[in-house]
């Protein structure tokens, strides 16, 4: 390539060479177009350097000899804007919880709430921490070069590198702030990140070992699951990236590109997830590990952790108050992946601004819990399709969900000894109830609240 200075200063800039291929993007795609198609091309490209916003009107012709002449116009190079360090922020946390292997709730002390991971080489460390409710999070990992007394202040171990037992990969930690304004944080979401995927071949041989689920997966969980996670996930980070120009700017309908990429990258992630558990509910010798809860502790831990996905919506959760109690017998695991579930789908298709509520009621032999929403409801017929597989009512791409949420919840309550049904009508919201076996045993529960 013959170039002038400032193109070749740009092709540099870009990581290319001079001569060498072009480096610059929306250049290299049009002179790859006019070579395809054998046509005139012209328009504005648009690129920078790091430092300014470049953009030239560019006109590519092929020659006979198999090459291309450019020529460029209208070169204007002005200063990036100063980045939206709030926005930056905001797609930054997306990424990192896209990203996350292991994810915490946090209080406004940096204790453990609850915990998430599915990772072989994070078994223990999840162990841990769900025995350590309470407790902080930095009582269970190693942060590199940190000699001070922990928890520091959050800023400071926001970011930082860190060793876990059992793991022979190095991670790295986000904080994630729930910010009350003019306050302290009432809270924070802990994500850990590896440098590095964990290997197929480090997955299938932890789960040789039986650091597994007592209901072992089958071949999805086991062997496609975990190859799948991490490059589904670099996928729908990279395209984050790219979409929210962090990367530095470029051509709208490229940013709509990304877009869509990552959205099918999260409808694909959800879809692995729900397929690994729906092989371990439909299995022979599925069972689960009942245990004294509250249904109270885990309605307002669900809500905690939704929070942020309901604010972005202006929807409000108004979940049980502290003080309220409603024993159960149940597995908790399981119980917070339903609620989960049932208040995702209350915030995916109610309208901005309105309001889900979450319930206790006190049923004798029964403990119920109600998720109830001001959505556009479910006709008779809805309401009988709504728990079969891979049922979406219609719904399609990434807003429809795999259809396998609520089919798996009902699984799982029944396999619990209880059940999840559904009462509704159209333009009335819907009423998800979960019953459990209580707790006959514990003291009597505080007064429930009359569902809406």
């Amino acid at each position: 390539m013959d170039a002038s200075e400032q193109l070749s200063e740009l092709q540099l800039d870009c990581g290319g060479e001079v001569p060498g291929v072009i480096a610059i993007p929306g250049l290299y795609e049009l002179e790859a177009k006019a070579r395809r198609f054998g046509l005139k091309l012209a328009r504005t490209v648009r690129a920078s350097n790091g430092r300014d916003a470049i953009s030239a009107w560019v006109e590519i012709e092929p020659d006979n000899n198999g090459g291309t002449a450019m020529r460029f116009a209208s070169w204007h190079a002005a200063p990036l804007p100063p980045e939206d360090t709030v926005l930056v922020a905001e797609h930054r946390a997306a990424i990192d919880r896209t990203l996350a292997e292991l994810v915490a709730r946090l209080d406004h002390r940096q204790c453990v709430l609850a915990v998430e991971s599915s990772v072989g080489d994070l078994a223990d460390l999840r162990t841990a921490m769900q025995s350590g409710i309470g407790r902080p999070w930095t009582d269970f990992v190693n942060i590199d070069g940190a000699n001070h007394q922990q928890p520091m202040h959050w800023r400071l171990l926001d970011g930082a590198s860190l060793s876990v037992a059992g793991s022979q990969r190095k991670w790295r930690a986000s904080l994630l702030p729930q910010l009350v304004p003019g306050k302290d944080p009432a809270g924070f979401e802990l994500c850990l990140t590896a440098d590095v995927p964990l290997p197929a071949s480090a997955a299938s041989s932890l789960a040789r070992d039986g650091l597994t689920p007592v209901n072992e997966p089958g071949p999805v969980g086991r062997e496609m699951a975990p190859v799948l996670r991490q490059p589904i996930a670099r996928i729908i980070a990279n395209a984050e990236t790219i979409r929210t120009r962090l990367a530095g700017p470029i051509a709208e309908e490229y940013s709509q590109y990304a877009a869509d990429i990552a959205a099918a990258g999260q409808h694909l992630l959800a879809l692995v997830e729900d397929l690994s558990d729906l092989e371990i509910v439909e299995s022979d010798d599925f069972n689960t590990a009942p245990d004294r809860i509250d249904l109270a502790d885990v309605a307002q831990r669900a809500a905690s952790i939704l929070a942020g996905r309901a604010q972005e919506k202006g929807i409000s959760i108004d979940a049980p108050r502290k003080g309220e109690t409603l024993p159960a017998v149940a597995e908790f695991r399981r119980v917070l992946q339903i609620l989960l579930n049932l208040v995702g789908n209350a915030i995916r298709y109610s309208p901005d601004t309105s309001q889900i509520w979450i319930r206790l009621e006190d049923a004798g032999p029964r403990a119920r819990l109600i998720v109830a929403d001001q959505g556009p409801g479910l006709s008779e017929e809805q309401q009988g399709k709504v728990f079969e597989k891979f049922e979406r009512l219609g719904r399609s791409g990434e807003d429809g969900g795999s259809g396998l949420g609520l089919y798996i919840s009902r699984r799982l309550a029944r396999a619990m000894g209880g059940d999840l049904t559904v009462d509704s009508a159209p333009g009335q919201g819907a009423r998800f109830v979960l019953e459990v076996p209580a707790d006959l045993l514990a003291p009597a529960p505080s007064a429930p609240q009359t569902p809406p």
